[in-house]
């Protein structure tokens, strides 16, 4: 066991010299590599140059490399109308996005949005009437009080007197329509189309059971109809209010507005604005004064041809004819039910004709001479409004998209007027010759500066 450590200590010193030796002979070679490398000759001992041979020598083979492969940007490699149309895609998205939130806020409190709307439809008939009053001397407080009052009271009278009509002639419109579908059922057992006793108990059997089977949903819809009343009563109050105020405070509350809009586009807003009203109240002026006439031309026609409830169906008609094309067929529709059951086919058929002429009349004569080419609107933008309007809103939508689409034509026709003459203007500042000398000196504060 003595042996042991003596040997591992000459092992030691053996791998010590091993080492020493390996750094020394390492220290060498980079001398010898170092005496070794050329030094670049001075002027004075730099050889002559050998002269150049005779024959021209073959040149040396280039040295082949490879580069390596440089790839395109992707967005370089992708065809011109695909990134055209990509690009107006997520915009259009962005765009579909924003559409679809407003919708789904609008939807949340449509009862606040139609209340306002109906307001601002209201203030458009009763607004000229104050600015008269004004204009005569009349404090704007006084004359708001005054004009909302009137509309109020008038428009609660149509109301009222309506309900007391059909309550009025109900027990009589009862017992003629029982006599009408006694008359009805006659005919057809006589007619030449052979129905028989049978099927006519048969299909009222099946309304009674159709009825009966339905109870549950009759009562859940005539709750459904209390939650109505008391919306309708709650949009009521809320477009009062809104009126009163849009009467007597609406142009500042049309400044306040302008406030939100950046200050770039607040000159075209501004503008756009009052040319957007003057639209609305023209089209709410002029389709009051046609759903008169109209429901005062069918009402006699139909009071001479001695249908029940004249009176009332007059009214509906004036109030449907605010609901473009669909207002009118459905008001005609009732008139002519209410004929057909109470008075026979032949009054029905005198009173379609009455109601096709008024109508043509209308369309053709009143609506281009009393609404005039300022809220003129493409009968497909009225069918295709009007069915949007329906069905995003109900009735109430049907309302107020053709005013709506006639204000947007206005106000985009405005903007782009507006752009287009901005555009020109600014092009012809940047062309204009500028004044030299004196003159330039006189006009430096007025014009832009020179280059």
């Amino acid at each position: 066991m003595s042996r042991v450590p003596h040997w591992l200590g000459r092992v030691g010193t053996r791998l010590t010299e091993m080492g020493e030796r390996l750094d020394e002979r390492r220290a060498e070679v980079e001398k010898d590599d170092t005496d070794d490398s050329p030094s670049p000759p001075s002027p004075e001992t730099a050889p002559p140059a050998s002269p150049e041979p005779e024959h021209d020598e073959p040149p040396a083979a280039p040295t082949t490399s490879v580069a390596p492969a440089v790839r395109p940007e992707p967005a370089s490699v992708v065809p011109w109308g695909v990134r055209v149309a990509a690009e107006a895609g997520w915009r259009l998205l962005i765009l579909a996005g924003t559409l679809w939130v407003l919708m789904r806020v609008i939807s949340a409190v449509q009862l606040v949005v139609f209340a306002f709307v109906v307001a601002l439809l209201i203030t458009a008939l009763l607004q000229p009437t104050v600015a008269r009053l004004t204009r005569w001397g009349m404090p704007r407080g006084p004359a708001t009080a005054l004009t909302a009052i009137l509309g109020f009271v008038v428009m609660g009278l149509i109301g009222w007197f309506v309900t007391w009509q059909v309550i009025e002639n109900t027990d009589q419109l009862s017992d003629q329509v029982q006599d009408g579908v006694d008359e009805l059922r006659n005919w057809l057992l006589n007619s030449p189309f052979h129905v028989t006793d049978k099927q006519i108990n048969k299909i009222a059997e099946n309304l009674r059971d159709a009825i009966g089977a339905n109870t549950d949903e009759i009562t859940s819809a005539g709750l459904e109809g209390v939650t109505v009343i008391v919306e309708t009563l709650t949009g009521i109050l809320l477009a009062a209010f809104s009126t009163l105020f849009l009467l007597y405070d609406g142009k500042r509350i049309w400044e306040w507005t302008l406030k939100l809009v950046p200050a770039a586009a607040r000159p075209g807003v501004a503008g756009a604005g009052p040319r957007a009203w003057r639209t609305l109240t023209a089209y709410v002026r002029g389709t009051v004064i046609v759903a008169l006439i109209d429901a005062i031309f069918i009402g006699l026609g139909i009071y001479f041809l001695d249908v029940p409830m004249a009176v009332p169906l007059a009214v509906f008609i004036f109030l449907f004819s605010f609901i473009p094309l669909v207002g009118a067929v459905a008001s005609g529709a009732l008139a002519v039910v209410v004929a057909l059951v109470t008075q026979g086919v032949f009054t029905a058929v005198l009173v379609i004709v009455v109601v096709l002429a008024v109508q043509q009349i209308e369309g053709h004569v009143l609506q281009p001479f009393i609404l005039g080419r300022a809220v003129r609107v493409h009968p497909l933008a009225v069918v295709l409004s009007v069915a949007a309007g329906g069905m995003v809103a109900g009735i109430g939508g049907a309302v107020v998209a053709v005013p709506l689409v006639a204000v947007t034509n206005t106000v985009v026709s405005y903007l782009h007027s507006y752009s287009q003459a901005h555009t020109q203007e600014t092009a012809a500042l940047r062309h204009a010759p500028q004044p030299r000398g004196a003159t330039a000196l006189g006009s430096a504060p007025e014009g832009p500066e020179a280059p």
